[in-house]
């Protein structure tokens, strides 16, 4: 593969930074931007985004951006997300690059974010490639006019989601029999309190869980907010089980979560759907459930028996490897693939 001189959008923080960092050890030379920075820092710039969409902004940006530009030339522009990228931004890129493409590991095409991905659907005509999560978006990126589109697993990273040595400080803070580390969504409030019912060791992290409904019954059970860097790592690899839950306005089929679990050394006990199958070999590689009764039955028959849970646990890391579904694999197939994508 040729070492590219890339200029990467996205957040300089969780999966995004990853995603950059992985890049970085594939030997290429990044320039990171977080086009937020570039804003103003009200929390209002990100209302208005979510509510009305961040094409609003593209003005301030197209004053902003051709300082930062310069002379600069790059052999790529990488848009992870792209939700203030609109479609006079992408024509002002093609002056320092001949080749723009899109990352979105969110459902920019379905309900759940509305306005938000405004900006992202009327530029998918002008990205050299778009990547998407979901096998439903490659048909709908291609109504909206996208050139080409490639659609991928969500990943674990190498770095970032790798076990690591354990103090007895760490075991003691991060240990859980059984662990949900995510969210409130309205959704999961209520599923969570029936493992509880059904007698489920559980621990819940995770932000807005005060606004669940069925707080007053969950609190005791949740051990504090959004973790994130070495903290969500040590979590996830010092709980015996975890819940793979998922986002039903972003019609997930698996998630981040169903990589990074078994990457850390976890056992994923998720959701049963198609894409799950596909990943992990059910009862071998992971633990799968239709609702709250069989997923609590799963979580206890793992706990009942050590040895087997570890044996799920490592067989799912084994698979995770050759699924391929870390930053590098994934990101090299996405280089790859824009360098043969329509000019």
């Amino acid at each position: 593969m040729s070492i590219l001189n890339i200029l990467y959008l996205g957040p300089v923080s969780g999966t995004c930074l990853d995603r950059a960092n992985a890049l970085r050890r594939l030997g290429h030379n990044l320039t990171h931007l977080d086009l937020r920075s570039m804003l103003p820092k009200t929390v209002w710039v990100d209302r208005i985004t979510w509510r009305l969409g961040g094409h609003l902004f593209s003005p301030w940006l197209l004053r902003l951006l051709p300082k930062f530009l310069g002379n600069q030339q790059f052999d790529m522009v990488y848009v992870d997300g792209g939700e203030w990228v609109t479609p006079n931004i992408i024509a002002l890129f093609r002056k320092h690059t001949k080749k723009v493409i899109n990352y979105n590991i969110d459902d920019p095409l379905g309900g759940r974010d509305g306005a938000r991905s405004k900006a992202y659907r009327m530029s998918l005509p002008y990205y050299d490639l778009c990547v998407v999560m979901r096998d439903q978006n490659v048909k709908e990126a291609q109504v909206l006019g996208a050139k080409k589109v490639l659609r991928v697993f969500m990943t674990a990273d190498e770095v970032s989601h790798t076990q690591r040595k354990l103090t007895d400080a760490d075991l003691q803070k991060w240990s859980s029999d059984v662990l949900f580390l995510g969210t409130w969504m309205p959704e999961r409030g209520g599923f969570l309190l029936e493992l509880i019912k059904y007698g489920v060791p559980l621990t819940i992290r995770g932000s807005n869980w005060h606004k669940a409904p069925e707080w007053q019954a969950l609190q005791p059970y949740w051990k504090g907010g959004s973790i994130s860097g070495g903290d969500y790592a040590k979590a996830i690899q010092c709980a015996k089980v975890c819940i793979g839950l998922l986002s039903k306005g972003n019609r997930d089929q698996h998630t981040t979560r169903s990589s990074e679990v078994p990457a850390l050394g976890s056992l994923l006990c998720a959701e049963r759907t198609a894409e799950h199958m596909q990943m992990y070999q059910e009862g071998v590689e992971a633990l799968f459930w239709k609702d709250a009764a069989e997923c609590a039955r799963m979580c206890i028959y793992a706990l009942a028996d050590e040895t087997r849970r570890a044996s799920i646990a490592e067989a799912g890391k084994a698979r995770l490897a050759k699924n391929k579904h870390y930053n590098q694999a994934v990101l090299a197939q996405i280089v790859s693939t824009s360098l043969e994508s329509v000019q």
